[in-house]
């Protein structure tokens, strides 16, 4: 089996997993590096996780094939307007897949935060994303805070709470 079709298949025996558990998963963890993220814009442009250096950062993996991740998307989009005018980037990164479906997603699915391509899936890798979605709460400083696994509602609830905790900063 290659690894390309290793990773697909891995990534949707997961997504089976998380969508039979029924709840996201949150997972604190001790501050650490964030793994280092290389992807390109919708226009091409290379960015890295030092373009958002000097705030916290929601990274979301995700995929236009991927039910619970298209369920997700709008609250992280009620999410960038509820915290306009805070130190709060968010960041969805598609994973493995082309950018003609991700324009595709958008053009019925308006977003205003950036959106980035893992066409290759080296970042899905390198994170260590075994699920979609997967999200990453970076705080500030590039330290990797949180990790939750499965679809959340981002603008209300435990995906509010561990932003607004996020945004305060180390306790």
């Amino acid at each position: 089996m290659s690894i390309k079709r290793s990773r697909v298949l891995g990534l949707v025996l997961g997504l089976a997993l998380s969508i039979g558990a029924g709840a996201a998963t949150f997972e604190t963890r001790p501050a650490a590096p964030a793994p280092t993220l290389q992807a390109r814009d919708l226009a091409g442009q290379p960015r890295t996780l030092d373009d958002y250096r000097g705030k916290a950062v929601l990274l979301n993996f995700w995929a236009s094939w991927c039910p619970p991740c298209l369920h997700e998307m709008p609250s992280m989009e009620r999410l960038r307007l509820k915290m306009a005018g805070r130190p709060l980037a968010i960041v969805a990164i598609s994973s493995a897949e082309p950018a003609a479906d991700v324009t595709a997603y958008l053009s019925r699915m308006p977003l205003g935060f950036d959106i980035l391509l893992d066409s290759d899936g080296s970042n899905t890798h390198r994170w260590k994303v075994f699920a979609m979605p997967t999200s990453f709460l970076i705080d500030a400083s590039g330290q990797l805070r949180q990790v939750i696994t499965g679809a959340i509602d981002w603008d209300t609830g435990e995906g509010l709470e561990a932003v607004e905790a996020l945004l305060a900063g180390p306790r």
